[in-house]
């Protein structure tokens, strides 16, 4: 296998096969099932632009692993969209939703396009349009998408929308990240940054170090960068750079994340570049500032062999999925720098995504302050099993999360067995 930084799945085939030496001899033959997922869906999607020309696009939906459950997976849309990393993206999730001790396994979608090029109806017909080829494939009990990169509750709805109308009847458990109006869960929005936080004020106490009065860089202004943003200040910590895909910002006296948040809002380009009173920087050089805390919440592949050396950061918080390339995870790990993998650093979207999926299919709703504090003990209950793990074999955190990930994983295939 020819394993390059810029192959996503074969960076998801290297961390299993690193920690196979920690699953029993005679279990390690369901290891392979990892490296091959169950199932992969490739469609091509025509849409009548408003000038009246036709578009086709490529559109993906990776069903990675069901064996403790329905697939579980967010769905983006973004110009890089392939299947290599939609492949990688869903067996992450597999592991992710392990990791959480969710009945759950993994899957991802996406379609190849920038959304910030369509009119708001070009956008609803893709996304409708996508929703209805995946739908045969999808459903409750099979594999709930969610949103990811560039998707949102709105193009949630539409594709619940698409999907009930469809079956015939309005089934608000097949997709979860919806508006609260139609299903949605309260919390989802920012749970992913929540998560994030309460990880690394977790590692902070392990570590005795305290988030109040740190310094951090956040790589990616969308959903999980904000409110990443947000929390962090909240808890104290001081923002001093935050960034985009146009570029960055830097103010080492501190950025007050809702004037920039306005800003970007406001802007012509939607960026955080040129707002006033910080000097701009580019996402590069973000990732090799001075800081305590570097969160990654943008695309994959950001932290590589080449620049690992020159990152500062001691606590590293993965929001996005794959920053880190195994091959900078190693120099980072040398270096003395904690990561807190993906798989635990940002796994509580999915967390409370479940919990939306159940109140869906219980007639539920549940308050914010319950969702909260749902939360807060899914997500302490996984650090310290990472963490245990990590301190029992002398690893770092990723190699721990992958161990505990994947022995959930294997224990499912051990007691189920495969049929016939």
């Amino acid at each position: 296998m020819n394993r390059t930084e810029s192959n996503a799945f074969d960076n998801f085939c290297m961390q299993i096969e690193n920690v196979a030496q920690f699953v029993a001899p005679e279990e390690r033959k369901y290891l392979e099932l990892l490296k091959h997922p169950q199932r992969i869906y490739q469609f091509s999607l025509p849409v009548v632009m408003d000038d009246g020309s036709l578009k086709i696009f490529s559109g993906y939906r990776v069903q990675h692993n069901d064996i403790r459950g329905p697939t579980k997976g967010g769905i983006r849309f973004h110009p890089q969209v392939d299947l290599d990393i939609v492949k990688a993206l869903a067996a992450w999730m597999s592991m992710k939703t392990a990791v959480l001790n969710l009945p759950y396994g993994g899957a991802k979608g996406g379609i190849r396009v920038n959304p910030k090029q369509l009119s708001a109806r070009e956008l609803e017909i893709l996304s409708r349009r996508y929703a209805s080829a995946i739908a045969k494939f999808i459903g409750p009990e099979v594999d709930i998408p969610a949103p990811d990169v560039n998707t949102n509750p709105k193009i949630m709805a539409w594709m619940t929308d698409t999907y009930s109308m469809l079956a015939g009847k309005t089934v608000t458990a097949a997709f979860t990240g919806k508006p609260l109006e139609f299903g949605g869960s309260h919390g989802r929005t920012e749970a992913t940054a929540r998560g994030l936080v309460l990880c690394t004020e977790y590692a902070c106490k392990k570590l005795g170090k305290t988030l109040n009065n740190s310094t951090c860089a956040i790589q990616g202004y969308g959903n999980a960068g904000v409110y990443s943003a947000k929390y962090f200040s909240e808890a104290g910590a001081k923002i001093i750079a935050l960034s985009d895909s146009r570029g960055g910002i830097v103010n080492k006296s501190g950025l007050d994340w809702k004037a920039v948040y306005d800003h970007k809002q406001k802007s012509d380009e939607r960026s955080v570049v040129g707002f006033s009173g910080a000097r701009e920087i580019t996402n590069e050089e973000l990732v090799e500032l001075d800081v305590d805390i570097l969160v990654p919440a943008a695309l994959e592949n950001v932290i590589t062999s080449e620049n690992a050396r020159r990152v500062p950061a001691g606590i590293i918080p993965e929001a996005a999925n794959g920053p880190v390339t195994p091959e900078a995870d190693e120099i980072l790990d040398k270096n003395g720098k904690l990561v807190i993998p993906d798989i635990l650093a940002n796994a509580g979207g999915v967390a409370v995504s479940y919990y939306e999926w159940v109140q869906n299919r219980n007639g539920d709703h549940w308050s914010v302050e319950s969702v909260d504090k749902k939360l807060q003990r899914w997500m302490q209950a996984a650090f310290n099993s990472v963490w245990s793990l990590k301190e029992e074999y002398e690893v770092n955190m990723r190699s721990a999360a992958d161990i505990l990930a994947v022995r959930r994983i294997v224990d499912a295939y051990r007691v189920r067995g495969i049929w016939p």
